[in-house]
């Protein structure tokens, strides 16, 4: 492949980190805090790719108006399948990880903290996230949640026996490395969304504590008092 259609790919590679950094797709593969790192290689990348494509144009150019060049030779045209997933990252955004992968591996658990846990802001239901709620309800035997309702957001996924509960994927640094937050599902009325089914569940806190039979792993239960079925939000993982 000359150096001319590697500028083109760079050139599309960076368009595609730009894009995909700017509308928020680049949440589905890395954590947020990312962000600019993406932004600086993809202007990187577009403006080694327009130098390149310069020189090599400018090149080209001076080569026609010499009598005396000769013809050069082609390279091969497969070079320039290259583009293909390049523009395939363009056009698809692909799905955020999920209940599959949190039926592969075990429940995440918040570190216990060294302090108590502030008290929930006023206003119920109050928005927590699964590792928060995981970590009070666990690590401080509830006492921040005892007469709150809470507001957990996650998708279903199988859980023993069948039963559903509520997860969300944890990223350390990419989706490669995510990991599941679990939280069982207990009380009336019962959610039975599908697998991958986006929920919004308020509830209070359930003193039940089980097991996650992937690792064993201490998993907190929320007793439902309502739930309906909601979008992806725009930054699917925790």
């Amino acid at each position: 492949m000359n150096r001319l259609t590697q500028a083109v790919v760079m050139l599309l590679f960076g368009g595609a980190i730009i894009r995909a950094t700017v509308t928020g797709m680049f949440l589905r593969y890395v954590k947020e805090g990312l962000r600019p790192f993406l932004l600086a290689t993809g202007t990187l990348l577009i403006a080694g790719a327009v130098m390149t494509i310069w020189y090599e144009l400018r090149a080209l150019g001076h080569h026609h108006d010499d009598p005396g060049g000769g013809h050069g030779h082609h390279e091969p045209r497969v070079g320039w399948l290259l583009i293909l997933p390049v523009v395939g990252l363009l056009l698809i955004a692909p799905p955020a990880l999920g209940a599959f992968s949190a039926g592969q591996a075990g429940s995440i658990m918040a570190e216990q903290s060294d302090s108590d846990y502030p008290p929930l802001p006023p206003g119920d239901p109050v928005p927590l996230g699964l590792l928060d709620y995981a970590a009070r309800a666990v690590f401080d035997d509830g006492k921040s949640l005892t007469g709150r309702t809470v507001r957990l957001t996650g998708f279903i996924t199988e859980g023993p026996g069948g039963t559903p509960m509520l997860a969300r994927m944890v990223l350390t640094c990419c989706a490669a490395d995510g990991r599941p937050i679990k939280v069982g599902l207990t009380g009336d009325p019962v959610v039975d969304a599908a697998p991958d089914t986006w929920v919004q569940v308020d509830g209070v806190y359930s003193g039940k504590v089980g097991t996650d039979p992937v690792n064993d792993a201490k998993v907190a239960y929320i007793e439902v008092k309502s739930w309906q079925e909601t979008t992806e939000p725009e930054r699917p993982y925790a």
